[in-house]
């Protein structure tokens, strides 16, 4: 993995905006979008990451049954309120779309899971589309990209739905990640075949009686919803409506289950020493390489902190802190340090190993020039180089 600097696209800003990234460029005029830097791989680099990206992603399914089979509720810090649409979801199998594996690739060369975005992951359309326009823009055909993402969230749409199905998709209003995220996702189903409708989460309504569904504005019963609204929200400000529904939601509940902090000391617990997990814990603990302290439901890197062995300290703000009811009651986990990248570096970068039906489908990378990734941290698209007889006898 190397990092590498080039000359950015002439009028790339109207290109990407084209292909719908409306934010590429914060207010004080820095790229979120980095046209002057990309990261190059080796086949045999891009194989480990697959493997273990597969290979967690099971994982962490055997994580979750193991938590619902021993009904491990609490330690994860979940309300009783969700326990039964977390179960019910399971049951009945709701199926689940996407999610991302935020992974260290780290001077060892050996992938280390950071935390599992199974919930409600952003950066979507920039690893999906944006990076490959720009790689077929600035590259001949004998480079490629760990990118079979939208070809493979087509795939899962018609696997699911009968063509002609319609399906809602709903986010936050006034918030560019998530509106970026799911208007994609809805073209997705779009070119699958399905009748699609967007709107705010706000502007869902609920039915009564003995079959209760949301509907949208038009009063339209919704039988299956796409929304990008994190379901440790959505059991807090109305739980009673939730469990009364018969609408199918997608990420199903049952994913709730990896998306928080917890499943880290689970996995842990159930593989110790893998050599793709760090050690976790959900009790206060020094690791000798360093600790990290999460929130169990914690984003965007918010309400952070590292403790290196030398003792020094980094941090980051946030609406996750001791007495935030979104984290959880103020619970953290602690999680073993491992570095992004070579002592001194400028940039740290982090892949976002992104599943599609629960089997890796590619890669974005981003990157920050602190040790602790948020939510404007830019994101670098990557190139796979051919491996030359030299390196395979290298």
């Amino acid at each position: 993995m190397k990092r590498c600097e080039t000359e950015p696209r002439p009028h790339w800003r109207a290109k990407v905006e084209q292909e719908g990234l409306i934010f590429h460029t914060d207010e004080d005029g820095v790229s979120y979008w980095a046209e002057d830097t990309y990261y190059e791989f080796n086949p045999v680099e891009i194989s480990v990451i697959e493997k273990t990206t597969n290979d967690l992603s099971e994982m962490a399914l055997q994580a979750a049954e193991h938590v619902l089979d021993k009904k491990r509720y609490a330690e994860l810090g979940i309300s009783p309120r969700l326990v039964h649409l977390i179960e019910r979801s399971w049951d009945e199998d709701h199926f689940s779309l996407y999610g991302r594996l935020d992974l260290a690739f780290g001077p060892d060369g050996v992938p280390k899971l950071l935390e599992y975005n199974a919930d409600t992951p952003t950066g979507l359309l920039e690893a999906a589309v944006i990076q490959w326009t720009w790689l077929k823009d600035k590259f001949t055909s004998k480079q490629d990209q760990f990118n079979s993402i939208h070809e493979k969230l087509i795939a899962k749409w018609k696997d699911v739905f009968e063509e002609g199905s319609l399906m809602h998709f709903a986010y936050v209003a006034e918030n560019w990640e998530d509106e970026i995220t799911t208007a994609y996702l809805q073209d997705t189903a779009t070119q699958a075949g399905l009748v699609t409708n967007r709107m705010f989460m706000q502007e869902i309504g609920s039915t009564s009686g003995r079959n209760p569904h949301f509907v949208d504005l038009n009063l339209n019963e919704i039988q299956t919803l796409f929304k990008l609204y994190p379901w440790e929200w959505l059991v807090q400000e109305d739980a009673d409506r939730i469990n009364a529904t018969n609408t199918i939601l997608c990420e199903p509940a049952w994913k709730i289950l990896l998306s928080g902090k917890g499943i880290l000391p689970i996995l842990w617990e159930l593989f110790p020493n893998h050599p793709n997990l760090l050690p976790a814990s959900f009790t206060p603990t020094t690791f000798p390489s360093g600790t990290v302290k999460k929130p169990m439901f914690g984003r965007e890197g918010a309400n952070v902190t590292i403790r290196h062995a030398d003792g020094t300290e980094v941090s980051s703000d946030g609406v996750y802190g001791d007495n935030s009811v979104v984290a959880a009651g103020g619970k953290f986990v602690y999680q073993a340090y491992t570095p992004l990248a070579e002592p001194g570096a400028t940039y740290h970068p982090v892949i976002g190993s992104w599943l599609v039906d629960q089997g890796a489908a590619g890669m974005g990378i981003r990157e920050a020039t602190t040790q602790i990734t948020a939510n404007l941290s830019r994101f670098v698209p990557h190139v796979i180089q051919p491996m030359s007889r030299f390196d395979l006898i290298e």
